[in-house]
């Protein structure tokens, strides 16, 4: 076996199933994609820069996805087993101590943001929820979002193969909603309405380069999960092919689909009104069709709620799995569930901690996962990258991304950018996180001192 192969439990024991196809792949990384994310975040993007310029956000976010995801796709192919970046930090830097500490950092900020980024799913739905139940308070919009987190572990526990059929049937009601949206706003759009800029819109300054960055943090939020597919890289029928494809469908896609339908809505309604609305779809379709009509798309955009949160667990509770079978995690992480062949311990550790992470505040989960992710995962992967293509010529690339190293360049300036701009509480906090792992490692290893 060689040194990237996707690792084995055991000889003779359970191990895990390759049930993913091209299509499956697509339909799990989109589905998390279009989660809730756009649906509530939307007046966020348009507030953050005053006006319908905000679309250079979406644009600016479709460019870094993409050349991320060429980053990915050069990796996962690589490296096609459970776990995606803990794997390729740990075998990019195998030998080394970045061999040893990178892998332990990434599994220390996932802890921090995983649960955080699941856990802004669920807070989603339970916001989308009380348009129905307009008494709800605090409390009980606290206890939906714990209900959502138990059932999509319930659903979870089970054989991948089953899991790919329920993945694509959530995926047919994500395009549903997303079309009836987009074509519904074809039919009334108002280009008067929609491009109503401000005065001063596109003067550059700083407060100009403030407000995109902004906005190119809450676009990447959105953006987050082309990538969900190298999690589970061990359970995906012919890798190197299909996981470079599904990750580049689903960003060309999901970019068209979040710049159409955010024009759309604010050609309906003003954007004075729609950065200040907590249901902006809802109130869309309310004023095209009546309460009927935005009754039935709340309806959807739940599904899709609980369509992007299934595909996260899925794919993160994979990461502790992939570091326990080397040696870098606790040992019962990567157990397998004796008759169904998944990571049982993993996913109920990763659930239980996104469901108690659910009790926090939207805005603060979403600036907080990226800030504690982007330094050690995004960047971290393409310092693993170029390493590979100079320092590791035994690692065989079946796919190269295109005009390298430019991507890549693009990649690093854009998540510094967006790590730069996030305000001092955030970089704060993102600084803080890497610290304490890194004192947290050098704890750990001196009382386990072992080989990458």
């Amino acid at each position: 076996m060689s040194h990237h192969d996707p690792p084995q439990t055991a000889a003779a024991g359970p191990q895990l199933v390759r049930g993913f196809g091209l299509l499956q792949a697509t339909a799990l990384n989109m589905s998390n994609m279009v989660g809730v994310g756009p649906f509530i975040t939307i007046p966020l993007i348009i507030a953050a820069m005053g006006g319908p310029q905000c679309m250079l956000g979406w644009a600016a976010g479709a460019v870094l996805a993409l050349c991320d995801g060429l980053i990915w796709s050069e990796l996962a192919a690589a490296m096609p087993a459970a776990g995606g970046t803990y794997r390729y930090l740990r075998e990019a830097f195998r030998g080394g101590a970045l061999g040893r500490l990178l892998p332990f950092l990434f599994i220390w900020q996932f802890i921090f943001s995983g649960p955080l980024e699941i856990a802004s799913g669920y807070i989603g739905f339970a916001q989308y929820l009380s348009y129905f139940w307009r008494g709800m308070g605090p409390v009980e919009i606290k206890l939906a979002g714990l209900g959502v987190g138990a059932l999509v572990v319930a659903l979870l526990y089970r054989r991948i193969t089953a899991v790919g059929r329920l993945t694509v049937v959530l995926w047919a009601g994500m395009l549903a909603t997303v079309v009836w949206i987009i074509g519904s706003g074809i039919l009334n759009f108002n280009p008067a309405v929609a491009f109503d800029f401000p005065p001063g819109a596109f003067r550059f300054s700083a407060g100009f380069f403030l407000g995109l960055g902004s906005a190119m943090l809450i676009a990447m939020y959105d953006f987050l999960g082309y990538y969900d597919i190298c999690y589970i890289g061990g359970e995906v029928r012919d890798p190197a092919r299909v996981i470079p494809r599904a990750i580049l469908i689903s960003v060309v896609a999901v970019a068209a689909i979040y710049a159409v339908m955010n024009l759309m809505l604010i050609g309906v309604v003003p954007w004075r009104e729609a950065m200040e609305s907590k249901y902006i779809v809802s109130e869309y379709m309310e004023r095209l069709y009546g309460p009927v009509a935005a009754g039935a798309v709340t309806l959807l955009i739940l599904w899709c709620a609980f369509a992007s949160v299934f595909a996260l667990v899925l794919g993160y509770s994979r990461i502790p799995y992939a570091a326990a079978l080397e040696g870098d995690f606790f040992r019962c992480f990567g157990r397998l569930h004796p008759r169904g062949q998944f990571p049982h311990v993993s996913l109920l550790v990763v659930g239980g901690l996104a469901m108690l992470a659910s009790l926090l505040t939207l805005e603060w989960v979403i600036s907080a996962l990226l800030t504690a992710r982007i330094l050690v995962q995004f960047v971290g992967q393409i310092v693993a990258l170029h390493f590979i293509r100079t320092r590791r010529p035994g690692i065989a690339l079946p796919f190269r991304m295109w005009f390298y190293p430019l991507p890549s360049l693009i990649a690093f300036a854009g998540w510094m950018y967006v790590f730069l701009t996030a305000g001092g509480t955030f970089i704060l906090y993102g600084l803080l996180t890497l610290a304490a792992g890194v004192a947290a490692w050098w704890l750990w290893s001196r009382r386990r001192p072992r080989q990458a």
